[in-house]
């Protein structure tokens, strides 16, 4: 318990050792759906589920450790949603190309992480951050996992207005997730201990008599990952071959970097750790957690590793320092031998606590200056941008942009520094990568 304390400094972080756990717990929970979500999609992409399934939960637990271990930070990290779509849909099925080919690229991709890493750029992308901005990324990352919670719940769903609220919203899953929102509100109001990973407890066993839990079959012994699944012949085999290589590593890696960026940000200011001059402490190490996840990832044969914006839930319950970090690698360690286990909590169980962790999120906006626009426009922007467009590196896009451009024609340059302009110009070169591809 002594070492414990030592190595993850908990007094000073104003937390112990049991809130820690059940934060790291509650991390787990909201994030668990990754590990049979990700072996789906890229299943459609002609690989194996069960080695998919061990390759995700493994290089989830190797990142997962690495941030808790070395930048003590209670973020956990796993195969990141969209970037695996990406990979599967766009990579493998529109553009023709096989798997180990989109998997060469996100190796690629992780060893240029380890370089920008190394040599400090990463970190100073996210110090360089305009701090309205960090603080717009905070509210809008809370509004966008609440919008996912309400999407995995069935609450909202695709309409003839984009999005509208689903008619079965008070019954089936959606009603059982509505009743856990409730539960788990009431335990949070009250200050119950854990009260989020109770909520998804609660909510997860009320669902069994109502059969809306239902326990899936298959084996509780892992299959074997790949390994070292590459196809560099493939990229040489033609002009155009190469090319689209250079494109589809550009797209892994740009959206990537800024979806870890705005995770830190978020994660950093909920737990109160974001020092006076907007840095975050130990960032180097937490960006390294995410290059390693993506180069060992890769190895074993999964797509690109990110933090996990579900992490809010763990630092919503109290954690704010490594050992829930710890404490999540070791729950997908487990997971490994409990797959059928994990994959029957319903997306109704989980929702309540994405949705209420976008509540706790949202304050920052009150820091924000709105009565000056050149703030206030481009804060706005980032929040509107990353929810309507349902990504967060799109949302720092828009708010990055609008920033810069906004101060320029404004007249105040000088608030602008010169990472800003670096991040703005590499915004352009991302939307004219995105018109080749298309």
């Amino acid at each position: 318990m002594k070492y414990l304390e030592k190595r993850f400094k908990l007094r000073e972080a104003g937390t112990s050792i049991r809130t820690e756990i059940v934060a790291g717990m509650t991390t787990f929970m909201t994030m668990a759906y990754i590990l049979v979500v990700n072996p789906m999609i890229l299943a459609s992409a002609g690989m194996e589920f069960t080695k998919v399934f061990t390759a995700t939960a493994i290089a989830s637990v190797l990142a997962t450790l690495v941030m808790g271990l070395l930048a003590n930070l209670p973020i956990g990290l796993s195969a990141g949603m969209g970037l695996n779509a990406f990979f599967a849909y766009t990579v493998c099925m529109r553009m023709g190309y096989s798997w180990q080919w989109a998997i060469t690229a996100i190796f690629i991709e992780g060893i240029i992480f380890l370089l920008l890493t190394f040599f400090n750029i990463r970190e100073a992308i996210v110090n360089s951050i305009p701090a309205t901005l960090k603080k717009a990324i905070g509210a809008g990352i809370g509004l966008y996992i609440a919008f996912i919670g309400l999407q995995n719940a069935g609450i909202i769903t695709g309409g003839s207005t984009l999005v509208e609220l689903s008619p079965d919203w008070y019954r089936g899953p959606s009603g059982l997730a509505m009743l856990g929102l409730l539960i788990t509100a009431i335990l949070m109001i009250r200050k119950i201990p854990g009260a989020i990973l109770i909520g998804m407890i609660v909510t997860t066993l009320i669902g069994i008599p109502l059969g809306l839990t239902s326990f899936g079959g298959g084996s509780f012994l892992p299959s074997a990952p790949y390994f070292f699944p590459f196809a560099f012949d493939e990229i040489f085999s033609s002009g155009k071959s190469v090319f689209d290589f250079v494109v589809v590593l550009f797209t892994f890696l740009f959206v990537d970097m800024f979806d870890t960026v705005g995770t830190l940000i978020a994660c950093a200011g909920k737990s109160g750790i974001i020092r006076q001059d907007g840095s975050i402490p130990n960032c180097k190490q937490a960006l390294l957690a995410d290059a390693i996840g993506t180069t060992s990832g890769a190895m074993l044969g999964t797509s690109t590793v990110t933090s996990f914006v579900e992490s809010a839930a763990g630092v919503a319950a109290g954690g704010r320092t490594g050992l829930t970090a710890v404490t999540t690698a070791v729950m997908f360690l487990f997971a490994l031998f409990l797959g059928p286990l994990f994959a029957s909590i319903p997306g109704a169980a989980t929702a309540p606590a994405l949705i209420l962790v976008g509540a706790m999120m949202i304050s920052p906006v009150r820091e924000i200056d709105f009565n000056d626009l050149t703030e206030g426009i481009p804060a706005f922007l980032c929040v509107l941008f990353m929810i309507c467009a349902y990504s967060i590196s799109d949302g720092i896009m828009f708010g990055i942009m609008s920033y810069v451009l906004i101060n320029l024609l404004a007249g105040k340059s000088r608030k602008i520094n010169h990472m800003a302009w670096v991040i703005c110009a590499m915004f352009l070169l991302r939307i004219v990568v995105g018109t080749v591809i298309k």
